[in-house]
């Protein structure tokens, strides 16, 4: 009688998922949406399929986020499955990648979903190919109690109505869920480049409480990271860049200079440096940092 009540559920999940498979592979809404690059440039995703294997912040990124991750993935509740995970503005897929080959077997669906057509072309020939690709608006991704583990990777900087992004996120939540959260942390490292890459705030540890509480989330977990690049964003800061004055192409070819990925041995030393941040950050928090993480859960 179980099997026949699993069968059935899966049945019923098929006939409402509210995708399709485009000719690509790619998972599309039923009702077509645009990818808006007011919120992120389409033109530097070639730039950030690169940097998200190989570029020293990426790389410190990653094994932050995983410490934290091994920690609290015991605190989703037991499945008749295994767990479904999705990178939500993934973009070229560098974390559903890196988690594939860190937690092999681990998840019964992991995908990689934006709303960007270009961006999850581009992360095709690096996923796994058991891995899915949505393309999603995700203020309306037509989900509910879907996934049990959410990760939204440096996103809700972009988008002007954050609120919104976290009420969906608790939507689509499996009861007992885990949303995991990056952003850029504290006005105070404001600079050029938040202008340039279309963010639209960048967040303390208060902001993210208000926002998983107002979204019914509890919070697990608010901590600072990329405290050893601070003094470095802080030098950044001394310089003036009339953004507002360039044009969207003179923009996107300075962010290609900028952010691409060092040469070997810079690139090496920094990785090395980046990588002291896991565990310390989470054995002692640090006081500030220019980036920021957050663990919510969906109640039971």
């Amino acid at each position: 009688m179980r099997m026949i009540d699993e069968i059935g559920t899966q049945i019923s999940e098929i006939k409402d998922e509210p995708y399709v498979a485009n000719a690509d592979g790619t998972m599309v809404p039923r009702v077509p949406i645009t990818h808006r690059d007011e919120e992120y440039d389409s033109l530097v995703f070639d730039v950030l399929r690169d940097m998200q294997l190989r570029h020293f912040w990426y790389i410190g990124r990653h094994r932050f986020i995983f410490h934290a991750l091994k920690h609290y993935m015991a605190q989703i509740p037991a499945r008749d499955r295994g767990l479904r995970a999705i990178d939500v503005g993934g973009g070229c897929g560098g974390w559903v990648d890196y988690l594939s080959r860190r937690l092999p077997g681990a998840f019964d669906e992991l995908a990689l979903a934006d709303s960007s057509l270009k961006a999850l072309e581009l992360a095709k020939p690096i996923l796994n190919p058991k891995a899915k690709r949505y393309q999603i608006d995700l203020l309306n991704s037509g989900w509910t109690n879907r996934w049990d583990l959410i990760f939204l990777l440096d996103v809700v900087e972009h988008i002007p109505p954050d609120q919104k992004v976290f009420d969906e996120a608790m939507k689509i939540l499996s009861p007992g869920g885990l949303l995991i959260v990056t952003a850029p942390a504290l006005k105070f490292f404001w600079s050029y480049n938040d202008e340039m890459v279309h963010h639209v705030r960048r967040y303390s540890r208060r902001d993210y409480r208000q926002l998983g509480e107002s979204a019914g989330l509890n919070v697990l977990l608010t901590r600072y990271f990329m405290f050893f690049l601070s003094p470095l964003l802080l030098l950044s800061r001394m310089k003036t860049v009339d953004v507002k004055n360039m044009k969207p192409e003179e923009i996107s070819a300075y962010i290609a200079k900028t952010h691409r990925v060092p040469a070997i041995p810079l690139n090496q030393v920094m990785t090395a440096i980046f990588s002291l941040e896991t565990p310390i950050g989470h054995w002692i928090p640090f006081p500030w940092g220019t980036s920021i993480l957050g663990v919510f859960q969906k109640p039971i």
